[in-house]
């Protein structure tokens, strides 16, 4: 049987988690409407944690979004992360050698959270930052650690209905078993435009642990012929070897 929730506390952790996902501030109504959650506890939750600086809106305005707390608490998970100073090092010597945009994820449940970024130095493209979450199914990163699982536990992770963020994304369940099992069969995930026109990605899962939940990917030009993928995979799986190895030397798991 799991555990039942504190109500108050579940709502508290959904308004944050919601705005946090919104684009735009989102005012009381928009917030009712999208959590059902009654009017008056919703009003009193809202005016605590603007109260407590975990939400803001600016003056004047009753629309909320996220608050200066928020951040604090994003960034202590960062920095007590100890697998993530290793990660940058290896990023940072991964864009030394290939010049493109590289990144450090980790799978939560069926999205992957990026953690690190070192974006390359003529980057043209707009690309995921640190503390983006995005669906796994349409990253690379994502791809690579889903096939770190077996078919009925990514299926039990996944909404029925996958997200398309282009055309390019794959949708159909049959398709993305398929994708997963030439990930499993040449060690890294490729996908080109599933989740960003105009760019492509490389990732390769950190196996530190079992099953992985870390990845590295790098994103390049979709352009890219297909002897410079191939260049670029072998690059991030050198490093990544050598990434995970260092971890299991530290005894980090």
């Amino acid at each position: 049987m799991e555990p039942s929730m504190v109500k108050s506390a579940e709502r508290t952790v959904r308004i944050l988690e919601m705005l946090s996902s919104s684009p735009d501030r989102l005012s009381l109504a928009e917030l009712q409407h999208r959590t059902g959650f009654p009017r008056s506890s919703l009003h009193a939750l809202l005016r605590t944690l603007a109260e407590l600086k975990w939400i803001e809106a600016p003056p004047g305005e009753s629309a909320y979004g996220i608050g200066p707390h928020a951040l604090l608490t994003g960034t202590a998970y960062l920095d007590k992360d100890p697998a993530l100073p290793y990660a940058q090092e290896t990023l940072e010597d991964l864009r030394e050698e290939i010049g493109h945009t590289v990144h450090f994820a980790r799978r939560d449940d069926g999205h992957v959270l990026y953690l690190a970024t070192r974006d390359s130095r003529v980057a043209h493209h707009v690309i995921p930052r640190v503390g983006r979450r995005l669906p796994a199914h349409v990253t690379a990163l994502g791809q690579a650690l889903l096939a770190q699982l077996t078919n009925d536990e990514v299926l039990g992770l996944l909404p029925a209905e996958l997200t398309a963020l282009t055309d390019h994304t794959i949708t159909d369940t049959a398709k993305l078993m398929d994708e997963l099992d030439q990930v499993r069969s040449r060690g890294w995930a490729h996908e080109r435009e599933q989740g960003t026109r105009g760019v492509a990605c490389v990732a390769v899962a950190v196996d530190y642990r079992i099953p992985a939940t870390d990845a590295i990917s790098v994103s390049m030009p979709a352009s890219l012929p297909p002897s410079g993928v191939e260049q670029v995979a072998e690059a991030v799986v050198r490093h990544t070897r050598k990434l995970a190895a260092t971890l299991r030397r530290e005894g980090i798991r």
